[in-house]
């Protein structure tokens, strides 16, 4: 892992890292057995630019979908916030939380985007080839690119989110008359692959189940540093 992919020192340094980091994703599937997948979120103070970020990686076993316990880390962010380089605010904090597992999850669901990303470098695509795991990418809004045709109403329906002439993932409902969800790769996992694992994972929900455990496990390490005012920041 090298340090400027995590922690660089400006914002030419971030894009350079970002080009590297994009150039190190695979996009094909190697993915070894799974027996245990995982979700990863953040979550911060509203409005909040300089206060900790409290990130969560939140396993889950596969496939008898038995929770476990969520690994946990809480940091004031190294990056100021600049759109397009979110990857490297919150990054820093998924790492921490990742080393803090016992077991490591041979499959990552990233809330947010892969390759869907003006340098093809979002934060599922990030985290995945800086921890060298299978990453899957899922967001809930459009961050670059244009659905390329006319998305169904019934759940599964898909249509390619193509930008710049490249499919940079896929749309996908998962829920009828629900707003589709944009599942991309992150690293080591194909399109089609991905969009297959978080079919799997929603269970007539708009997002995957591993998002709402990161989700919830996030917000809850927040509100339990907020109450105690005491837990150490790393």
């Amino acid at each position: 892992m090298k340090d400027d992919w995590l922690r660089p020192a400006t914002l030419a340094d971030a894009s350079r890292a970002q080009r590297e980091i994009a150039d190190a994703c695979d996009t094909r599937d190697r993915i070894g057995a799974v027996d245990l997948i995982a979700g990863a979120d953040t979550s911060m103070k509203w409005r909040d630019s300089k206060g900790p970020i409290h990130a969560a990686i939140a396993p889950l076993g596969w496939p008898d979908r038995a929770v476990q316990p969520a690994g946990i880390a809480t940091q004031i962010p190294p990056f100021a916030y600049v759109p397009g380089y979110l990857g490297f605010r919150e990054a820093p904090a998924l790492v921490a939380a990742w080393q803090t597992l016992g077991a490591k999850p041979g499959l990552l669901l990233v809330d947010g985007h892969g390759r869907a990303h003006p340098r093809r470098c979002g934060i599922a695509t990030h985290l995945g080839v800086l921890l060298d795991v299978p990453a899957i990418g899922v967001a809930k809004s459009i961050l670059c690119g244009r659905i390329d045709g006319e998305l169904g109403e019934a759940p599964g329906s898909r249509a390619p989110l193509v930008d710049r002439g490249e499919v940079v993932a896929m749309a996908l409902r998962t829920r009828t008359r629900a707003l589709p969800i944009y599942v991309g790769t992150g690293h080591r996992v194909s399109l089609e692959t991905a969009v297959t694992w978080v079919l799997a994972l929603t269970e007539g929900r708009r997002l995957p189940l591993t998002t709402r455990l990161a989700h919830d496990a996030a917000n809850a390490a927040r509100v339990a540093w907020m109450e105690t005012a005491t837990r150490p920041i790393i």
